[in-house]
C-alpha cells in the first residue's frame, strides 16, 4: 500500500501521474487542474445533488433516508416538534437493533409499532424486525447509481452500488424531513487506486483492516470522500466491494464511491432494478487531493486486535510475535479500560498460539451471500468440536437466508456445529452472543471497542474483539479456536451464483409508496418521552468541566454506551441517566449537580441557592465583571476530551449531555464531522483549544463573556477564562467553521428551537 501525500492525477482510468505535466503527455493535451478535479465520480454527484450556487460551500438534498429502530423514534419525534407533515422522500424505518424485544419489557417492540404506524401516517416503508439489517435493505431496494442516501447509522456506505451515502446522527435526518439541506464545505476526494487480484482465502475485510490500519491514525482521509478507481476494481465482486466499502467508515472518512461496471450490472439485474444502474467512471483526465495506491495482490489475512479496527497486523504476523502483540494490546487497554482492571490476553497463548473462544459473522459487513458461502465451503464436512470455542453467523438479510437455505449452505454450517441466526446487528454493538468474562471473540462485524461484545466493565466483567474476516474466522474454527489465515487452508470455493427472491419483502414490508395517511394515530408506548424544553444561548456562560478524558481518542461508545441501552434510546432523560457510565460513573451525578442551577435561573430563583460553590466564583467573576447579573448568565456543565466523537453516528453521545444541562464540549479536536454536528444541533458549542497542554481541570468553572454577541457576529474566536480561586486565568478558544445556520442553532439553543422560530 503506498500513500501520495499531494494531489495526483488519474489518466483514462488507469495511469496515475504526480502532475498537470505528466498527466498531459499520457493524454496528449495540456490539463487544467479545476477541470480535473471536476472530473471525479464524487464531483458529478455532489454537482448533481448541490442546490447552492457554487460549489464550495454545498446545500445537498439527499434522494433517501435510513433509520433504524435505535434512531427513528428520537428522529421522527424530533421532526413531529419541529412541524413535520409528511415525509418528503421515501424514508425506510429498519428494525435490526433493537429486534430481539429481550430487554426492558415491552419497550423495543413499542418502538416498532411508532415506526409502523408513522410509516403509515407520513408516507413511509417499514421493514419489520429479523428481515433485514438496515444496509442491506438499502443495497437491495434502495441504492441508485447516482444517487445520494443519509442515514442515521455510521455504517451507512452503498458506494461499491454507484449511491453516495452519509452516516449522520439524526438532527441531520430531520433536516432533510423538513426538506432543508444538508450542509458542508466541498470535501477533498482521495482516490483509493486497485491494482492486481486477490489471493485465495482473502476476503474484503481483509483490504478494509489493511486500508484502515494505514489511513486512520494520522486522519489521513479524514472527513473526505473516498474513491475507488483503477484495474484491481473489475477484479472484485460485487458482494466483495460492499464487504471493503462498509468498512471505509473506520478511516473516518466522510463517505465513498467506486466506479461501476458488468458486475453491479448484474448485482442490480438479480435484485430485480436493472434501471437503477449506470456506469460511473473519473472523467478522461480526473484531479485527487490524496492518493492511495493499493496491490491487491499483496494483501493478506488480518486481525485488528482490540481496541480498535485500526490496530491491524496480518494473522502471520500476530502468530510470529504473539507475546509482543498480546502485551501491546494490554498496554493499549489501560488507556481504555484504566488501570484497576485486570485485563490480560497472555492465558490465550497455548502451545504458542492464540486460541479464541467465540467466531461471529455477522451484520452489514459479514452477512453477505458470498462471505457466507466462503464460510459454509470451508466448514462443510468439518466440525467446530465440543469445547469452548462457539460460533454463530448471522446472515444480513432474509432472502440471503433463503437463498443459503436452498443451495444446502446453512446445512453445511449447521453441520459444522455452527448456528445460524436471523438478520440482526446485535453483534456489532454488544447486544447479542455476549462472551464468558475474559473470553477473546473474533468477529467479521464492524467494530471492536470496549465492551463491544457486550461485556459490562462497570460490573466487573471485561472481554473483547478481535476483528477478522469470515473466511479466516471458519478457518480457526475447523482448527478448534486457534487463530489460523484462511490462506492456510486448501479449500475450493464453490462460488455460488445469488438468487435474490424479492416476493419474501413483498410479502411483509410495508410501503406507503409516499402516500401519507394523516388519519392514522402514531402510537405511543411508555418508554418514548418528547424531547425536554431547551433554553436558548445565554448572554454569556459559565460552565463547569465536570469530566476530563485524557485518551487519545473518545468514543462515542463512551460517551453514551452501545448495547442493551439501545432500549432506552426513546427516552432522552432515561438514556442520559447512562451517560459516560463506562467511562466516568460520577458524570450524571455531577452534570445534574450543576443543573440544578440553571434551572433555578429558568425559575427566577437564586442559582447560588441551588449551588452553593457558586458564590466565590461568582464574586472572582464580578471582580472584574461588576455589571454582572444573574439573569444574563447561562449555567450548565462540559466534558474535556482531547479527540471526541470516534466510531458512531448516534446523536445520542451528545444530546445526553444536553438534556443533563450540557453546554459545550471542549476538545482539541472533534474525531468526526457528524459528532461536531451532533453537539451543534443539539445547542452545544463545539470548543476547539490548542493541542499541547490540558488547560482544564475536572471542576474547574470556565466563564465565556459576550458568548452569545460573540456567536452572532461570526467571532468564532475568542477568549474565556478559567476560574481559579481570584483568578480568571484567559483560556483562548475557538469553534472552528460554521454556516449561518448552524450559528443560529447555537443561538436559538438547539435544532428543535431553530425549527418552532
Amino acid at each position: 500500500m503506498k500513500r501520495y501525500e499531494n494531489g495526483m492525477y488519474l489518466v483514462q482510468g488507469r495511469t496515475l501521474c504526480e502532475n498537470a505535466q505528466e498527466a498531459g503527455q499520457v493524454l496528449g493535451r495540456e490539463v487544467d487542474t479545476g477541470a480535473a478535479a471536476a472530473g471525479t465520480i464524487a464531483y458529478g454527484i455532489l454537482k448533481a445533488h448541490n442546490i447552492a450556487p457554487s460549489m464550495e460551500n454545498l446545500r445537498i438534498r439527499f434522494d433517501k433516508l435510513t433509520s433504524h429502530d435505535i434512531t427513528y423514534v428520537g428522529i421522527i419525534q424530533t421532526a413531529r416538534a419541529s412541524g413535520l407533515e409528511k415525509f418528503p422522500i421515501p424514508y425506510v424505518l429498519t428494525n435490526c437493533h433493537n429486534s430481539l424485544c429481550a430487554v426492558g419489557g415491552t419497550i423495543n417492540e413499542d418502538d416498532h409499532m411508532f415506526g409502523l404506524t408513522s410509516a403509515k401516517r407520513y408516507g413511509g416503508i417499514y421493514v419489520p424486525p429479523h428481515q433485514a439489517v438496515i444496509h442491506q435493505f438499502a443495497r437491495e431496494m434502495l441504492a441508485v447509481c447516482g444517487d445520494m442516501i443519509l442515514g442515521s447509522d455510521s455504517h451507512t456506505r452503498y458506494g461499491a452500488l454507484g449511491t453516495m451515502a452519509m452516516g449522520e446522527g439524526g438532527p441531520e435526518l430531520v433536516k432533510q424531513l423538513l426538506e432543508k439541506t444538508y450542509d458542508i464545505k466541498m470535501p477533498e476526494v482521495v482516490g483509493i487506486y486497485l491494482k492486481g487480484e486477490i489471493q485465495k482465502g482473502v476476503g474484503p475485510q481483509d483490504v478494509a483492516l489493511a486500508l484502515i490500519g494505514e489511513t486512520f491514525g494520522d486522519g489521513y482521509v479524514n472527513n473526505r470522500v473516498l474513491e475507488f478507481v483503477g484495474p484491481g476494481v473489475e477484479n472484485l465482486s460485487a458482494d466483495f466491494r460492499i464487504g471493503v466499502d462498509v468498512m471505509t467508515t473506520e478511516t473516518t472518512c466522510l463517505s465513498s464511491i467506486w466506479q461501476t461496471d458488468e458486475k453491479i450490472r448484474e448485482f442490480y439485474e438479480i435484485h430485480g432494478r436493472k434501471e437503477a444502474y449506470k456506469e460511473l467512471a473519473p472523467g478522461e483526465v480526473a484531479y485527487y487531493d490524496r492518493m492511495i495506491e493499493i496491490d491487491l495482490s499483496e494483501i493478506k489475512p488480518m486481525i485488528a486486535m482490540p481496541f480498535h479496527p485500526s490496530n491491524a497486523f496480518t494473522i502471520e504476523e500476530v502468530n510470529a510475535n504473539l507475546p509482543d502483540i498480546l502485551h501491546q494490546v494490554e498496554e493499549n487497554a489501560k488507556v481504555s479500560l484504566g488501570e484497576e482492571v485486570d485485563y490480560s490476553l497472555q492465558g490465550k497463548i497455548r502451545d504458542g498460539k492464540l486460541m479464541v473462544d467465540q467466531g461471529i459473522v455477522a451484520g452489514c459487513a459479514g452477512g453477505g451471500f458470498e462471505n457466507l458461502c466462503a464460510v459454509a465451503d470451508i466448514l462443510k464436512g468439518r466440525n467446530i468440536g465440543c469445547d469452548e470455542f462457539s460460533m454463530s453467523v448471522y446472515p444480513a438479510s432474509t432472502p440471503i437466508y433463503m437463498d443459503l437455505a436452498r443451495k444446502g449452505k446453512l446445512a453445511d454450517i449447521i453441520g459444522a456445529g455452527a448456528i445460524v441466526k436471523t438478520a440482526f446487528c446485535g453483534p456489532c454493538f454488544g447486544a447479542g452472543d455476549t462472551p464468558a468474562n475474559g473470553d477473546l471473540s473474533i468477529r467479521h462485524s464492524t467494530r471492536n471497542f470496549p465492551n463491544r461484545e457486550g461485556s459490562k466493565l462497570q460490573q466487573g466483567q471485561v472481554a473483547s474483539v478481535a476483528l477478522m474476516d469470515a473466511r479466516s474466522i471458519a478457518a480457526t474454527a475447523v482448527n478448534g479456536g486457534i487463530l489460523t489465515s484462511a490462506a492456510d487452508l486448501d479449500v475450493e470455493y464453490a462460488g455460488e451464483h445469488y438468487f435474490f427472491d424479492q416476493s419474501i419483502y413483498a410479502g411483509r414490508v410495508f410501503d406507503s409508496h409516499g402516500k401519507a395517511d394523516p388519519d392514522v394515530e402514531v402510537r405511543f408506548g411508555p418508554n418514548i418521552k418528547d424531547w425536554p424544553e431547551m433554553p436558548p444561548l445565554a448572554e454569556n456562560l459559565l460552565i463547569k468541566v465536570v469530566s476530563r478524558i485524557e485518551d487519545p481518542v473518545t468514543t462515542t461508545d463512551e460517551l453514551i454506551p452501545s448495547g442493551e441501552t439501545s432500549s432506552y434510546r426513546s427516552n432522552p432523560l432515561g438514556l442520559a441517566e447512562f451517560a459516560l457510565s463506562r467511562k466516568d460513573p460520577a458524570y450524571v451525578g455531577e452534570a445534574k449537580t450543576v443543573q440544578k442551577a440553571q434551572k433555578a435561573l429558568e425559575a427566577g430563583e437564586d442559582p447560588v441557592k441551588a449551588l452553593p460553590e457558586l458564590e466565590d466564583v461568582w464574586k472572582s467573576i464580578t471582580a472584574q465583571y461588576g455589571d454582572l447579573t444573574w439573569d444574563k448568565m447561562g449555567i450548565g456543565s462540559t466534558i474535556f476530551a482531547i479527540k471526541p466523537g470516534d466510531g458512531s453516528a448516534r446523536e445520542q453521545a451528545a444530546s445526553c449531555q444536553k438534556v443533563l444541562g450540557g453546554w459545550a464540549n471542549i476538545a482539541q479536536e472533534y474525531a468526526t464531522k457528524r459528532y461536531r454536528s451532533n453537539l451543534i444541533n443539539w445547542g452545544m458549542l463545539p470548543l476547539i483549544v490548542e493541542k499541547g497542554d490540558i488547560p482544564v481541570e475536572k471542576g474547574d468553572y470556565v466563564f465565556l463573556p459576550d458568548v452569545r454577541a460573540a456567536l452572532a457576529m461570526e467571532k468564532l474566536a475568542f477568549t474565556g477564562y478559567i476560574v481559579r480561586g481570584k483568578e480568571l486565568i484567559p483560556l483562548e478558544l475557538t469553534m472552528g467553521n460554521m454556516t449561518d445556520t448552524e450559528r443560529e442553532i447555537l443561538l436559538k439553543g438547539c435544532l428543535i428551537n431553530y425549527y418552532r422560530g
